[in-house]
């Protein structure tokens, strides 16, 4: 009801077009939608509360896309509940409705943080995902890492990026490019050594040598 009320329609529009025409809008900008979030939050007191999975699926079934970017809000400010068991909910919410802007978030955040936290979900899931036959999830594989900076396991991101470098996807070619060029930022001679020993696309030497000499 908060958002419908706030419902705009040339901003909707250029939104859809923005995305698109992938999806909806209600055409509520960021920083309206965010004020609104907050007040919902304050006055429900949902954050105070146990991890809300319903609460998510519930914002992501919704048709307009304002929905899905308050169940990422919700997500983030959740992360240090965030337990094993959530990165089923993460893969489906990966392959629903799937494009970068749910996608990258849902990588590096929640994917990223369950990761740290249970090891175990990188061997036992991860690497599945980085060979599957979905791009978003493959996506998602390489970008988990994203803000390990120090902590990267520097050897399975490598390997992630090898078994998709012959990719012809822009989403994936931009994902090894961006997750290069991260890393890059703590291990900048692994990652010129990196690139320069192995067959990229152009976008992805492009982007991951941004910050490297």
């Amino acid at each position: 009801m908060l958002f419908e009320s706030n419902h705009k329609e040339k901003e909707a529009e250029s939104m859809k077009k923005y995305m698109k025409d992938h999806f909806p809008f209600l055409g509520i900008k960021s920083p309206i939608r965010k004020e609104i979030e907050q007040g919902f939050f304050k006055e429900t007191g949902t954050l105070k509360e146990p991890f809300d999975q319903e609460l998510i699926i519930e914002l992501w079934e919704k048709e307009e896309r304002e929905y899905q970017y308050t169940a990422l809000t919700y997500i983030e400010k959740s992360l240090k509940k965030l337990q094993k068991e959530d990165l089923a909910l993460m893969e489906r919410l990966v392959l629903e409705k799937s494009w970068w802007d749910t996608v990258d978030a849902i990588a590096a955040k929640p994917v990223g943080k369950i990761a740290e936290k249970f090891p175990e979900v990188i061997e036992e899931t991860i690497d599945g995902w980085a060979q599957h036959d979905n791009m978003w999830l493959r996506r998602t594989a390489i970008l988990f890492q994203l803000k390990y900076k120090e902590k990267t396991d520097e050897e399975r991101l490598y390997r992630y990026i090898r078994s998709n470098s012959d990719s012809k996807e822009f989403f994936i070619q931009k994902a090894i490019g961006w997750a290069l060029r991260e890393y890059s930022k703590t291990n900048p001679s692994s990652v010129k050594q990196f690139i320069n020993e192995n067959s990229l696309a152009p976008l992805s030497v492009r982007e991951g040598s941004k910050y490297v000499d």
